[in-house]
């Protein structure tokens, strides 16, 4: 069951990431019928409160189907921390919106206290700890005004 949310809520666009967006948007009945019911929790009974699973819904509950069944629903792997980025060659960070908070632990990983700060696809940043810089590698559609 949940491999065929998964296909319903992949996008054409062949990027790595992008194959990994789930928007629900694209579940809703498209004129030939509803949308996936899994991704509408059964609820909870009545006079007993829900758990987790039975009131989940949207990204959440695809998150726990995911779970369940062993299939890594979001990329949660680290960045790139063996090198240090540089304005000709930043630390990449894929992201499908336009804007995102980034932590910095150093290079080697966790050689300082983690940085954060917020990296947009206007410009790049520098950790002011270690100076690496990190820029934004921007996967999502530019028409989509949303963010």
């Amino acid at each position: 069951m949940l491999q065929s949310v998964l296909r319903a809520a992949r996008p054409a666009s062949r990027s790595l990431y992008a194959s990994r967006t789930f928007a629900t948007t694209q579940l809703r009945a498209s004129g030939h019928g509803p949308a996936p019911p899994s991704l509408y929790g059964p609820g909870g009974k009545a006079g007993e409160v829900a758990t987790d699973y039975e009131q989940a819904t949207g990204l959440e509950r695809l998150q726990l189907l995911g779970d369940l069944q062993g299939v890594p629903i979001f990329d949660t792997a680290p960045l790139d921390s063996s090198r240090v980025g540089t304005k000709a060659n930043p630390i990449l960070v894929p992201c499908l919106a336009t804007q995102r908070s980034v932590g910095c632990s150093g290079s080697p990983a966790e050689s300082h206290d983690l940085r954060w700060f917020r990296l947009t696809n206007k410009r790049q940043e520098r950790c002011t700890e270690c100076g690496s810089v990190y820029a934004l590698d921007y996967q999502g559609e530019e028409s989509h005004g949303h963010h």
